[in-house]
C-alpha cells in the first residue's frame, strides 16, 4: 500500500498534558481519510503540523508528493466581500502556484459547483456558498493531496450536502484527510478513519473493518404478530446475544456474527409461526465504534 502522507512518532505537547503524544498517521494514496476524535483529542494540532503551520517537538511528516501538491483548506474560510469569486480563486491560485489562468479558475470554480458564480461578489455568498469557494481556491492549483478542516461544520443541512458530494467527488482522483466531529459524514463519504483519543490514535484502518471490529452484528426484524414472543423464542438460540421487542411489531436481533444471523435467522422465525414483515440487517453505525473506542461519549 502506498501512502499519501504518513507520520511516525509525531509528538507536540502543550500544558496540561494536551498536544500529540506519538502519532504514526498512515493516509493511503487515493483515499479519503477521515480524522475523527472528542474535542480537546488533538485533530486541529495534527492538522497544523501537516500544514507546516506549526513545528512538532520530535517525529516525521512524510509526502509522498512535492509539498507544492499539498493544499489546505480551513474550517472557516473569510474572504474581502467585495472580491468576485473569480478573484478570489485567481488571487489564491497565485499565492500558492504562481499565475494561473482563467481556465485554470474556471475549472476550479466548475468543479466546487460555482460556474455560475464566478463574477458574483463574496459578501453576497451564504455560508455553503463560501465554504466551496474555499474549495475551488483549494482546488485551483491541482493538488495531489487536499487536507480539511471540518470541511461541512456549520453548514445547514442542504449546504452540507453539496459539501460533502464535493468531498466525494475529489476522493476519486486525489488523496483526501479531513477532520470532522459528524460521523455521519465521515462514514458518508469516506473510506478510512482515524480514531484520536487523547493526542494519541487509537484506531486506523479501514471504514468497513472499524464497522465489523467495533460495531455489535445485529438485525431488524418487523413482525405482524407477537413481537414479544418472536424475542422470547429468538433469546434461547446459541447464536442469539439478545433479542430485545420494542412494542411497535419490531424486534432488535444482536448476534455473535453476520454469518450466524444469515445461516439461522429465516428458520429461526419461521419456526415462531408469526408473520414476519421484513428481516433486514441493523444500520452500521460509525458513532457506536468511535463510542467504544474512545471510552464513551464526544
Amino acid at each position: 500500500m502506498t501512502l499519501a502522507v504518513a507520520t511516525e512518532g509525531l509528538r507536540k505537547a502543550y500544558p496540561g498534558g494536551a498536544g500529540l503524544h506519538g502519532v504514526d498517521l498512515a493516509v493511503p494514496e487515493g483515499s479519503v481519510y477521515g480524522l475523527v476524535g472528542p474535542n480537546g483529542a488533538g485533530k486541529t494540532t495534527l492538522l497544523c503540523l501537516l500544514a507546516g503551520l506549526r513545528r512538532p517537538d520530535a517525529g516525521a511528516i512524510r509526502f509522498a508528493v512535492p509539498l507544492d501538491r499539498v493544499a489546505v483548506c480551513p474550517d472557516v474560510p473569510q474572504f474581502e466581500p467585495w472580491l468576485t469569486a473569480a478573484e478570489v480563486v485567481e488571487l489564491a491560485g497565485s499565492l500558492a502556484a504562481g499565475p494561473v489562468d482563467g481556465a485554470q479558475v474556471d475549472r476550479a470554480l466548475e468543479e466546487a459547483g460555482l460556474a455560475g458564480a464566478a463574477h458574483r461578489r463574496v459578501g453576497t455568498f451564504s455560508r455553503g456558498m463560501t465554504q466551496r469557494l474555499a474549495l475551488a481556491a483549494t482546488l485551483v492549483g491541482d493538488p495531489a493531496v487536499v487536507i480539511l478542516d471540518e470541511p461541512s461544520s456549520a453548514l445547514d443541512p442542504a449546504g452540507r450536502h453539496e459539501v460533502l458530494d464535493l468531498v466525494a467527488r475529489l476522493g476519486r482522483d486525489r488523496t483526501v484527510l479531513l477532520s470532522s466531529h459528524v460521523l455521519a459524514d465521515v462514514q458518508r463519504v469516506c473510506d478510512t478513519v482515524g480514531v484520536l483519543v487523547e493526542g494519541r490514535l487509537r484506531w486506523q484502518g479501514e471504514v468497513a473493518r472499524l464497522l465489523a471490529e467495533h460495531v455489535q452484528p445485529a438485525w431488524e426484524v418487523r413482525v405482524r404478530g407477537d413481537a414479544g414472543a418472536v424475542a422470547a423464542a429468538l433469546h434461547g438460540e446459541p447464536w442469539v446475544r439478545t433479542a430485545t421487542a420494542d412494542g411497535n411489531g419490531r424486534v432488535r436481533v444482536e448476534v455473535t456474527s453476520m454469518a450466524a444471523g444469515e445461516a439461522h435467522l429465516v428458520a429461526a422465525l419461521a419456526a415462531t409461526g408469526q408473520p414476519v414483515v421484513a428481516v433486514e440487517p441493523a444500520a452500521d453505525d460509525l458513532e457506536d465504534a468511535f463510542l467504544r473506542l474512545a471510552g464513551g461519549g464526544t
